[in-house]
């Protein structure tokens, strides 16, 4: 199987993770064990067997799913850079209103939240120590998304027919 019929639908698994991702409320799923990542590998399986009218291997789908995860991180890293400068001041102003409402607030947690604000907006060493975090999480859980999709989604070995090797004409 070429590597072009895997493409496309390493795209479509690929945007899918990348989207999800980087969506601020969205992107807690990946908190629940990589789910978007996961989720976009095997959907790149799933298009990729869609596509295809052989069973697909295993192996096709590790290397869908590791090629979704490489444009998923590029485009979940394209779309974060946007809503991290357009979040940014909305997180500090929200952490500021939080620190100065927080009057029972434990001591060890204001530094924790201070740190944060700080942190908020864009910075160019976060993006690339960032970008190279999220490649290698996606290369690993994507591929793994891939498998299982292939696993899942295979289609079911054809029976053998009357003109096929191996089968006895009485």
């Amino acid at each position: 199987m070429g590597s072009s019929s895997k493409f496309q639908p390493a795209l479509l698994g690929g945007l899918l993770l990348g989207v999800l991702s980087a969506l601020p409320v969205i992107s807690v799923g990946n908190v629940c064990c990589c789910l978007w990542v996961l989720a976009g590998g095997a959907v790149a399986a799933y298009i990729l067997q869609n596509n295809q009218p052989a069973p697909i291997s295993t192996g096709d789908g590790a290397a869908t799913g590791l090629l979704a995860g490489l444009i998923g991180a590029v485009v979940w890293q394209g779309l974060a850079v946007p809503v991290g400068i357009v979040m940014g001041p909305l997180q500090t102003r929200m952490i500021d209103r939080f620190l100065q409402n927080a009057g029972d607030m434990p001591e060890n947690m204001r530094p924790f939240f201070e740190a944060v604000r700080q942190n908020a907006g864009f910075s160019i060493a976060r993006f690339v120590i960032g970008f190279f975090f999220v490649l290698m999480i996606s290369l690993i859980f994507s591929t793994i998304g891939g498998v299982i999709g292939a696993a899942i989604f295979r289609k079911k070995d054809l029976p053998a027919g009357p003109d096929s090797p191996g089968t006895l004409i009485p």
